[in-house]
Protein backbone atom coordinates (compact mmCIF):
# COMPACT_ATOMS: atom_id res chain seq x y z
CA UNK A 1 0.00 0.00 0.00
CA UNK A 2 1.31 3.46 -0.84
CA UNK A 3 2.43 5.54 2.11
CA UNK A 4 -0.05 8.36 2.76
CA UNK A 5 2.73 10.95 2.95
CA UNK A 6 3.34 10.48 -0.80
CA UNK A 7 -0.31 11.35 -1.52
CA UNK A 8 -0.77 15.00 -0.58
CA UNK A 9 -4.11 15.23 -2.41
CA UNK A 10 -5.58 12.40 -0.33
CA UNK A 11 -4.17 13.93 2.84
CA UNK A 12 -5.76 17.29 2.07
CA UNK A 13 -9.10 15.65 1.29
CA UNK A 14 -8.97 13.80 4.62
CA UNK A 15 -8.11 17.02 6.45
CA UNK A 16 -11.16 18.74 4.98
CA UNK A 17 -13.39 15.78 5.81
CA UNK A 18 -12.31 15.69 9.45
CA UNK A 19 -12.93 19.43 9.79
CA UNK A 20 -16.34 19.09 8.12
CA UNK A 21 -17.35 16.28 10.46
CA UNK A 22 -16.10 18.13 13.55
CA UNK A 23 -18.03 21.27 12.58
CA UNK A 24 -21.20 19.25 11.97
CA UNK A 25 -20.95 17.35 15.27
CA UNK A 26 -20.43 20.57 17.21
CA UNK A 27 -23.28 22.41 15.46
CA UNK A 28 -25.69 19.58 16.27
CA UNK A 29 -24.66 19.17 19.90
CA UNK A 30 -22.90 15.83 19.64
CA UNK A 31 -19.69 17.31 21.07
CA UNK A 32 -18.87 20.18 23.40
CA UNK A 33 -15.79 22.06 24.58
CA UNK A 34 -12.70 19.96 23.75
CA UNK A 35 -14.35 16.56 24.27
CA UNK A 36 -14.06 13.92 21.56
CA UNK A 37 -11.72 13.13 18.69
CA UNK A 38 -11.80 12.15 15.02
CA UNK A 39 -9.34 10.30 12.82
CA UNK A 40 -8.98 9.04 9.27
CA UNK A 41 -6.73 6.39 7.76
CA UNK A 42 -5.05 7.41 4.52
CA UNK A 43 -2.74 4.81 3.05
CA UNK A 44 -0.48 3.53 5.81
CA UNK A 45 -0.79 6.71 7.86
CA UNK A 46 -3.39 8.44 10.01
CA UNK A 47 -4.73 11.94 10.54
CA UNK A 48 -6.17 12.65 13.99
CA UNK A 49 -7.41 15.69 15.83
CA UNK A 50 -4.93 17.24 18.28
CA UNK A 51 -5.18 16.72 22.01
CA UNK A 52 -7.74 19.02 23.66
CA UNK A 53 -8.86 20.40 20.30
CA UNK A 54 -12.39 21.83 20.04
CA UNK A 55 -13.97 19.80 17.25
CA UNK A 56 -16.18 22.67 16.14
CA UNK A 57 -13.20 24.93 15.42
CA UNK A 58 -10.55 22.71 13.86
CA UNK A 59 -7.73 24.07 11.73
CA UNK A 60 -6.98 21.54 8.98
CA UNK A 61 -3.31 22.48 8.93
CA UNK A 62 -2.93 21.63 12.63
CA UNK A 63 -4.33 18.09 12.47
CA UNK A 64 -1.76 15.53 13.59
CA UNK A 65 -0.28 13.33 10.85
CA UNK A 66 1.09 10.02 12.09
CA UNK A 67 3.11 7.63 9.94
CA UNK A 68 2.85 3.85 9.66
CA UNK A 69 5.17 3.39 12.66
CA UNK A 70 2.93 5.52 14.86
CA UNK A 71 5.35 8.44 14.88
CA UNK A 72 3.94 11.94 14.49
CA UNK A 73 5.41 13.77 11.51
CA UNK A 74 3.28 16.93 11.30
CA UNK A 75 0.68 19.03 13.09
CA UNK A 76 -0.10 19.67 16.75
CA UNK A 77 0.32 16.95 19.36
CA UNK A 78 -1.99 14.04 18.55
CA UNK A 79 -5.02 13.18 20.68
CA UNK A 80 -4.28 11.00 23.70
CA UNK A 81 -6.60 8.38 22.14
CA UNK A 82 -4.24 7.85 19.18
CA UNK A 83 -3.38 4.32 20.34
CA UNK A 84 -7.06 3.35 20.48
CA UNK A 85 -7.73 4.69 16.99
CA UNK A 86 -4.71 2.95 15.46
CA UNK A 87 -5.64 -0.35 17.12
CA UNK A 88 -9.20 -0.13 15.76
CA UNK A 89 -7.87 0.33 12.23
CA UNK A 90 -5.58 -2.66 12.69
CA UNK A 91 -8.36 -4.83 14.16
CA UNK A 92 -11.02 -4.03 11.55
CA UNK A 93 -9.70 -3.82 7.98
CA UNK A 94 -12.94 -2.14 6.84
CA UNK A 95 -12.40 0.84 9.17
CA UNK A 96 -11.17 4.05 7.53
CA UNK A 97 -12.78 6.69 9.75
CA UNK A 98 -13.17 6.72 13.56
CA UNK A 99 -15.21 9.13 15.70
CA UNK A 100 -15.31 9.39 19.49
CA UNK A 101 -17.80 11.75 21.16
CA UNK A 102 -19.16 12.38 24.65
CA UNK A 103 -22.73 12.40 23.32
CA UNK A 104 -25.12 13.34 26.12
CA UNK A 105 -27.64 10.52 25.98
CA UNK A 106 -25.06 7.79 25.53
CA UNK A 107 -22.98 9.02 28.46
CA UNK A 108 -26.23 9.36 30.41
CA UNK A 109 -27.07 5.77 29.52
CA UNK A 110 -23.87 4.54 31.16
CA UNK A 111 -24.77 6.49 34.30
CA UNK A 112 -28.36 5.24 34.40
CA UNK A 113 -27.40 1.68 33.54
CA UNK A 114 -27.03 -0.04 30.17
CA UNK A 115 -29.27 -2.87 28.99
CA UNK A 116 -26.40 -5.37 29.22
CA UNK A 117 -22.61 -5.46 29.04
CA UNK A 118 -22.77 -7.03 25.57
CA UNK A 119 -25.60 -4.85 24.25
CA UNK A 120 -25.85 -1.39 25.77
CA UNK A 121 -29.28 -0.94 24.17
CA UNK A 122 -32.01 -3.43 23.28
CA UNK A 123 -33.09 -3.83 19.65
CA UNK A 124 -36.15 -1.59 19.99
CA UNK A 125 -36.25 -0.20 16.44
CA UNK A 126 -35.49 -1.82 13.08
CA UNK A 127 -33.05 0.91 12.11
CA UNK A 128 -31.03 0.37 15.26
CA UNK A 129 -30.75 -3.31 14.36
CA UNK A 130 -29.93 -2.55 10.71
CA UNK A 131 -27.64 0.46 11.04
CA UNK A 132 -25.92 -0.11 14.38
CA UNK A 133 -26.13 -3.71 15.60
CA UNK A 134 -24.46 -4.94 18.77
CA UNK A 135 -22.63 -2.37 20.91
CA UNK A 136 -20.75 -3.65 23.95
CA UNK A 137 -19.85 -1.60 27.03
CA UNK A 138 -16.17 -1.05 27.80
CA UNK A 139 -15.50 -0.64 31.56
CA UNK A 140 -14.33 2.75 32.80
CA UNK A 141 -10.70 3.73 32.44
CA UNK A 142 -9.28 7.24 32.49
CA UNK A 143 -9.28 9.13 29.18
CA UNK A 144 -6.38 7.99 27.02
CA UNK A 145 -5.60 4.87 29.08
CA UNK A 146 -3.86 2.50 26.63
CA UNK A 147 -5.53 -0.51 28.26
CA UNK A 148 -8.79 0.54 26.63
CA UNK A 149 -7.36 -0.37 23.22
CA UNK A 150 -6.85 -3.97 24.39
CA UNK A 151 -10.46 -4.19 25.59
CA UNK A 152 -11.90 -2.68 22.41
CA UNK A 153 -9.86 -4.83 20.03
CA UNK A 154 -10.80 -7.93 22.04
CA UNK A 155 -14.47 -7.05 21.56
CA UNK A 156 -13.92 -6.50 17.84
CA UNK A 157 -12.27 -9.92 17.53
CA UNK A 158 -14.98 -11.67 19.57
CA UNK A 159 -17.81 -10.24 17.50
CA UNK A 160 -16.05 -10.88 14.20
CA UNK A 161 -15.53 -14.51 15.20
CA UNK A 162 -19.24 -14.82 16.04
CA UNK A 163 -20.27 -13.59 12.60
CA UNK A 164 -21.77 -10.31 13.85
CA UNK A 165 -19.01 -7.70 13.47
CA UNK A 166 -19.42 -4.50 15.48
CA UNK A 167 -19.28 -0.89 14.33
CA UNK A 168 -19.10 0.75 17.76
CA UNK A 169 -18.38 0.40 21.45
CA UNK A 170 -19.53 2.53 24.37
CA UNK A 171 -16.91 3.67 26.87
CA UNK A 172 -18.34 3.84 30.38
CA UNK A 173 -18.80 7.50 31.42
CA UNK A 174 -16.97 8.71 28.31
CA UNK A 175 -19.19 7.98 25.33
CA UNK A 176 -19.22 6.11 22.04
CA UNK A 177 -16.43 5.21 19.66
CA UNK A 178 -17.74 4.41 16.17
CA UNK A 179 -16.02 3.53 12.91
CA UNK A 180 -16.73 2.80 9.29
CA UNK A 181 -15.31 2.71 5.76
CA UNK A 182 -15.88 6.46 5.43
CA UNK A 183 -17.11 9.47 7.38
CA UNK A 184 -20.73 9.13 6.27
CA UNK A 185 -20.92 5.53 7.44
CA UNK A 186 -19.38 6.29 10.83
CA UNK A 187 -21.71 9.26 11.35
CA UNK A 188 -24.76 7.17 10.46
CA UNK A 189 -23.84 4.71 13.22
CA UNK A 190 -23.22 7.49 15.75
CA UNK A 191 -26.47 9.30 14.98
CA UNK A 192 -28.65 6.18 15.14
CA UNK A 193 -26.90 5.04 18.32
CA UNK A 194 -27.37 8.36 20.10
CA UNK A 195 -31.00 8.66 18.95
CA UNK A 196 -31.81 5.17 20.21
CA UNK A 197 -30.24 5.98 23.57
CA UNK A 198 -32.38 9.12 23.72
CA UNK A 199 -35.54 7.12 22.95
CA UNK A 200 -34.67 4.43 25.48
CA UNK A 201 -34.12 6.99 28.25
CA UNK A 202 -37.18 9.08 27.30
CA UNK A 203 -39.41 6.01 27.54
CA UNK A 204 -37.86 5.13 30.90
CA UNK A 205 -36.37 1.94 29.47
CA UNK A 206 -39.75 0.24 29.19
CA UNK A 207 -40.19 -0.75 25.50
CA UNK A 208 -39.87 -4.45 24.76
CA UNK A 209 -37.19 -5.47 22.25
CA UNK A 210 -38.14 -6.70 18.83
CA UNK A 211 -38.94 -10.43 18.95
CA UNK A 212 -36.74 -13.08 17.35
CA UNK A 213 -38.98 -13.54 14.26
CA UNK A 214 -38.75 -9.79 13.61
CA UNK A 215 -34.98 -9.83 14.09
CA UNK A 216 -34.67 -12.84 11.79
CA UNK A 217 -36.58 -10.98 9.08
CA UNK A 218 -34.23 -7.98 9.37
CA UNK A 219 -31.25 -10.30 9.07
CA UNK A 220 -32.70 -12.04 6.04
CA UNK A 221 -33.92 -8.94 4.17
CA UNK A 222 -31.31 -6.34 5.14
CA UNK A 223 -28.33 -8.36 6.33
CA UNK A 224 -28.62 -6.88 9.82
CA UNK A 225 -25.74 -7.77 12.15
CA UNK A 226 -27.89 -9.08 14.99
Amino acid sequence: MTDAMTNPVEIEEARREIVRVGTSLFARGYVHASAGNISAQVGDSHLITPTDAALGFLDPARLALVDARGEQVAGDRASKTLTLHRRIYAADPTARFVVHTHSTHLVGLTLAGVWSQDDVLPPITPYYVMKVGHVPLVPYHRPGDPRVADLVTARIAERAASGTPIRAVLLDRLGPVVWGPDAASALAVLEELEETARLWLLTERRPAPLAEPELAELRAVFGARW
